[in-house]
């Protein structure tokens, strides 16, 4: 008789501890898919939702502009700089934009802030996110009005509405203070207090002639790519493309380093508590298999005396652990299956317990629970609970090989 196929009838000889092991098999799986894909979907979804709040994924600036940002320094030729980032594969958009600090004043109120200039034409609601968060208004026609969109909570602090007028004041390419006169057009509303009552949506060339830019100057040019997971891939593509020593090619780990930060806590906690999980599987599986060789000593004993090599009784007991594996994995995709396809597309809602303004890094984070998977993450988690099982019968399988036949046969 074959090895595998004696082994998997001894896995069947204890259907209800075999059962009950594959359960827990499964189990991990469906936890571990859980946090994995908790913690894909979420990393996700604020890395994109970051890039939308201006940066993008990779961002063209002047060198050392990210570390001192300063509205003398500036990209010269940024049309032509978009232009070519464009024709790249995997790029889905290229923005001109100008960010700075500013001072807003109305009739009631003066708060410092911060202003992104835009021109409409080159953004969308689903690259830029203030776009889209308009609850008031509507974003100016042109580059070159006095329009202005501002945040809702800046709008209750200046005691601001649609149509009335706002003034900022800025320093120039030289240094100097300017003010200029601007009239609200919309309010927007992204659910992070701290953005929304600190920034201002301004037309792209009306700001270039308060900063005495030239007409094709501006601090960055935001990139966005179909997979945020491509950014360093795609920062080095696009540097070598973009080869000048007065500009700097940056992903947004670089660009926005507080929510890299926060990012990279949540991966290390997903790995601690996998790893949790799997030493609790590890625990059951080893159980499991190291009772049944226990059981069996005098069975292998008989085994051993009658010719079988210690070497072919490790591989028949291994391969008992294999089989497990593989029922516990199809276990593990059964019962899953059902509960990914639940979150992945309906989700828990979790507003209640933590409201709809909740935020990381001064990135909004969606309050419905949900996952998405990686097809990398789902492989990593089925190779690493496969080879757990594989694992955990070394130790049983080298106690049944390891015992002389003449003390086995002692065993009651």
């Amino acid at each position: 008789m074959k090895i595998r196929t004696l082994a998997w009838r001894n896995l069947w000889r204890r259907k209800r501890r075999t059962f009950i092991t594959a359960f827990s098999i499964g189990f991990g799986v469906m936890l571990a898919v859980t946090f994995t894909g908790a913690g894909d979907y979420g990393d996700n979804n604020m890395i994109n939702a970051g890039a939308r709040m201006g940066w993008g994924h990779v961002t063209i600036a002047p060198r050392g502009y990210t570390q001192t940002p300063s509205l003398d320094k500036r990209l010269s030729h940024a049309s032509e700089i978009r232009l070519a980032v464009l024709n790249l594969p995997e790029v889905s958009g290229a923005i001109v934009r100008i960010m700075g600090q500013a001072m807003f004043v109305s009739a009631r109120k003066t708060v410092g802030g911060m202003f992104l200039a835009i021109d409409p034409s080159q953004e969308s609601s689903e690259q830029n996110l203030f776009l889209s968060a308009i609850i008031e208004g509507e974003v100016f026609p042109n580059t070159n009005g006095r329009g202005v969109v501002i945040g809702y909570k800046m709008a209750e602090k200046l005691g601001l509405k649609l149509r009335k007028k706002l003034v900022y004041t800025t320093t120039d390419v030289h240094g100097e203070i300017v003010s200029e006169i601007a009239r609200v057009s919309g309010i927007f509303k992204t659910g992070v207090d701290e953005v929304d009552g600190a920034m201002v949506l301004f037309p792209i060339d009306t700001i270039r002639q308060t900063l005495n830019y030239q007409s094709d100057e501006a601090t960055i040019v935001a990139i966005t790519i179909d997979d945020q997971r491509d950014a360093l891939q795609q920062r080095d593509a696009i540097a070598k493309q973009i080869q000048n020593k007065s500009r700097e090619v940056l992903s947004w780990q670089k660009t926005q380093p507080d929510l890299a930060g926060i990012i990279a806590i949540d991966r290390a906690g997903n790995v601690i508590s996998q790893a949790l999980v799997g030493l609790l599987i590890a625990a059951g599986i080893f159980n499991t298999l190291l009772m049944g060789v226990i059981e069996r000593t005098k069975e292998f004993g008989v085994m051993l005396a009658i010719g079988m090599s210690p070497l072919t009784l490790f591989k028949l007991v291994l391969g008992e652990s294999l089989f497990l594996a593989i029922v516990g994995l199809i276990v593990g995709v059964i019962i899953t299956t059902p509960w990914y396809i639940y979150l992945h597309h309906v989700g828990i809602d979790f507003t209640g317990a933590i409201g709809d303004d909740y935020n990381a890094g001064g990135v909004l984070i969606d309050p419905i629970f949900k996952i998405k998977l990686y097809k990398e993450s789902l492989s990593g988690i089925l190779i690493a609970l496969f080879s757990l099982t594989l694992f955990s019968g070394l130790y049983p399988a080298w106690r049944a090989a390891g015992v002389p036949p003449v003390e086995s046969l002692k065993t009651a």
